[in-house]
């Protein structure tokens, strides 16, 4: 993480983040914001299938404020090194859903949309109340841009993100598509993991969500009296 906060003055420098691992102080200042990132994450995912009529993750424990129930080992690790990773899945039943492929599509937007509502509104506390200080500055500006990367990560098409879910509920059933979705089902773990180990998605993703929080900066700063 580079650059610098001015919370009392005039201006507000914005960091910039790069790919690489994390130095074991920015690790440290990150974790509030990631587990809050994906506790919003996964509540949204949640709380959408309850009202589509789903009790599975409510029976599940899975509507929780607590983030520790919503961690997966392996894709937090890989989010606190790259800050590209998963949670655990929220556990759904399609059979419970009026409109079967209306529940899948809207149960998978929820999660990476709630990403997008919360880094807008980090972005307006950021920009309007830098009173804050620099380390709680901080902290909020690694919960904006954790919920960025959670929200653009998980809408890859590859099997077990959202981006697949949303992909399977918008092809036609028994098409090529839906066939490939099916087929990477069983790949899709260790194709992740390989991606992320070699940097390829967040040498991707990373100018995305730099220009993402750019743009959502210039526009929260229209509204900032």
């Amino acid at each position: 993480m580079r650059g610098n906060f001015s919370p009392g003055g005039s201006k507000c420098h914005r960091p910039t983040l790069e790919v690489g691992i994390l130095n074991p102080m920015s690790m440290l200042i990150s974790i509030p914001g990631l587990l809050a990132a994906i506790m919003i994450h996964e509540l949204a995912h949640g709380y959408m299938a309850d009202a589509l009529g789903d009790p599975t993750p409510r029976a599940a424990g899975r509507l929780s404020l607590n983030p520790l129930v919503h961690l997966d080992p392996i894709g937090t690790l890989m989010l606190i090194m790259f800050r590209f990773g998963w949670a655990k899945p929220v556990p759904i039943n399609v059979m419970y859903f009026s409109d079967r492929r209306r529940g899948m599509l809207l149960t998978g937007l929820a999660g990476p949309m709630s990403n997008f509502i919360a880094a807008v509104i980090a972005s307006y506390i950021f920009l309007q109340f830098r009173f804050l200080g620099a380390t709680v500055a901080t902290i909020l500006y690694y919960f904006l841009m954790y919920n960025l990367w959670l929200g653009l990560f998980n809408l890859l098409p590859i099997p077990p993100l959202d981006g697949s879910h949303i992909a399977k509920s918008l092809a036609p059933y028994g098409s090529g598509l839906w066939h490939a979705m099916q087929q990477l089902d069983q790949y899709g773990w260790m194709l992740l993991i390989l991606l992320l180990v070699f940097r390829i998605i967040p040498r991707v993703l990373f100018p995305v969500a730099n220009a993402m929080q750019g743009w959502i900066f210039s526009l929260v700063s229209l509204v900032i009296i």
